[in-house]
């Protein structure tokens, strides 16, 4: 495959890491175009143009956030116990502003090495030779920004069975960035003796492999309590065959078990999609 055709099939995600890390959607644009041009100056043999690319992307950001002014907002006041759809809403909107407040007072690095660990799965050694640091380094970079965010996301993390019911639809309508939102970097998947010779995945690890094994897929899987809770299941002739049991954390798939051993199945309850745990 030639540069030309690999730079467009990466721009769409090239332009999603550029606007997470500067928030502007125009000079997204610009840095994704310059990436593209320093591609054209080069003359250097490129052993993986996805990783140069994204390399180059990231420290064009880089660059435009160190020149930025830091941006003073006063201390936010958030609502607490919101219980009609309205004020939720409300919540959110404050929620998600302040979360921009947080990812402008971050330093360049930390907003680099979050962005682009906790959204779009970079290793830290990846990220130690974009930033110039070491792989130990880049890692505190990151729990520090996530360490400043968390309390503010917190507000608004969603429960466990909605995660499960968003990760099913998103896996039925081939949604794979939703997907990838909605799986930690490191998920695993596996089954268990049963599962696997039901004809499941033995083990899968990462977020971009689970996302691809689940895009477009879990059609026939539905939603489920397990030992009280929320998962799914995937049913044959009207009775459960494999169960899909759900570890979640701080509104993430950090694990899905397969589960097919008869002492899992038969204590499996039937949910409507959005009702919550029993």
């Amino acid at each position: 495959m030639d540069q030309t055709a690999v730079f467009e099939r990466e721009r769409p995600r090239l332009l999603r890491i550029a606007g997470r890390l500067l928030r502007d959607n125009g000079e997204a644009e610009d840095m994704v175009q310059q990436a593209w041009l320093r591609l054209h100056g080069t003359e250097a043999v490129i052993d993986n143009l996805p990783g140069w690319l994204t390399t180059v992307t990231t420290r064009l950001c880089l660059d435009r956030l160190r020149v930025e002014k830091p941006i003073l907002v006063d201390d936010m006041a958030f609502p607490s116990g919101a219980t009609d759809p309205a004020d939720e809403l409300a919540l959110a909107d404050t929620v998600g502003i302040a979360l921009q407040v947080v990812l402008d007072r971050l330093t360049p690095n930390e907003r680099v090495a979050f962005v682009l660990h906790d959204s779009f799965s970079v290793d830290f050694p990846t990220l130690a030779m974009i930033l110039g640091t070491t792989p130990a380094a880049a890692r505190k970079l990151a729990s520090r920004a996530r360490s400043k965010v968390r309390p503010l996301d917190v507000a608004h993390r969603r429960a466990d069975w909605e995660v499960v019911d968003a990760f099913l639809a998103a896996a039925r309508q081939g949604n794979f960035e939703q997907l990838l939102e909605l799986l930690a970097p490191g998920v695993v998947v596996a089954g268990d003796e049963a599962a696997i010779a039901a004809g499941t995945t033995t083990r899968i690890e990462g977020r971009r492999a689970v996302a691809a094994m689940f895009n477009g897929a879990a059609k026939a899987a539905l939603p489920v309590f397990i030992d009280g809770r929320a998962g799914a299941a995937w049913f044959h002739r009207g009775s459960p065959r494999v169960a899909f049991d759900f570890t979640i954390v701080d509104s993430v798939v950090f694990r899905i078990d397969f589960r097919a051993d008869p002492a899992t199945l038969e204590h499996i309850i039937r949910r409507d999609a959005g009702e919550r745990q029993s």
